[in-house]
């Protein structure tokens, strides 16, 4: 499949949006229709492990609401009766939550604000994140630096290349707890230093942020539900969606630049 590879010029929304279609990072995405329903219905069944560091309560307990949310923010097919095949993200909306989160990110760089990043995608998200703090240290940002010695979910929680991760027998793990961020934030506490102004992760770093009342901004799949209720009802500020783990990460270089160009930023790929 081709892809648009680092742009020397920034892509166009109709280019940009055109790639993430033809890469499968939006329209026609990898994970099917049951898969998504799945996780809907375990996340209003009240298992928290769908909830990403979230305190949902007892307002999502119908799936058939928390399909309506994702059909409308992220673009799912919204017909309860479909079942099974292919499921969908738009584009459109993937690209409209990409300028409201350059909207914070340049208040973030007016502002110098601390600003830390973290993934439980390293496999797929690193490079855009590691891309955007660079952006953001250029702009006089400062990238908070976590506590040493932090251990989370039977592993160490550490920074590579400005991003906090879950490390785990010597190898970056993909992970939706929200342990490692309260690590985090818990770490900060303890040694009298100030909380992050803005967090911009994924998974539940993204959701735990958002719980401790930390502006956050994230990015999330369509079997992910629980941060776009956490937009819906203003706990998160931007969710992006996309397919967080495409075949080759270099595919987001595109969408990553045009986020930068959007906010501002000087593109440090």
């Amino acid at each position: 499949m081709g892809h648009m590879p680092i742009p020397s010029a920034v892509p166009s929304r109709a280019e940009l949006i055109d790639h993430l279609i033809r890469t499968r990072i939006a329209g026609d995405v990898a994970t099917p229709r049951e898969n998504n329903l799945s996780h809907y219905r375990k996340l209003a069944n009240g298992d928290r492990h769908y909830w990403l560091g979230l305190e949902l309560g007892d307002r999502w307990t119908d799936e058939q609401d928390v399909l309506a949310v994702m059909a409308e923010r992220c673009g799912v097919v919204d017909d309860p009766e479909y079942r099974s095949g292919q499921d969908t993200i738009d584009p459109e909306l993937t690209v409209g939550a990409l300028d409201r989160m350059a909207s914070v990110l340049r208040k973030a760089a007016e502002a110098d604000e601390r600003v830390l990043f973290a993934t439980g995608h390293p496999g797929g998200l690193l490079e855009v994140h590691r891309a955007t703090a660079a952006a953001l240290r250029a702009a006089g940002c400062e990238i908070v630096e976590i506590p040493g010695g932090l251990q989370a979910d039977e592993g160490y929680v550490f920074q590579f290349c400005d991003v906090a991760m879950l490390e785990r027998g010597a190898t970056l793990w993909h992970t939706h707890s929200p342990a490692p961020m309260a690590a985090i934030l818990d770490g900060l506490a303890h040694e009298g230093r100030p909380l992050p102004d803005l967090v911009v992760a994924d998974h539940g770093w993204a959701g735990y942020a958002g719980q401790r009342g930390i502006d956050s901004v994230g990015y999330a799949d369509c079997n992910d539900p629980a941060l776009f209720l956490g937009e819906s009802e203003g706990t998160l500020s931007v969710v992006v969606p996309l397919d967080d783990h495409v075949t080759n990460p270099r595919f987001y270089d595109p969408m990553t630049a045009y986020l930068l160009d959007a906010a501002g930023l000087s593109a440090q790929f």
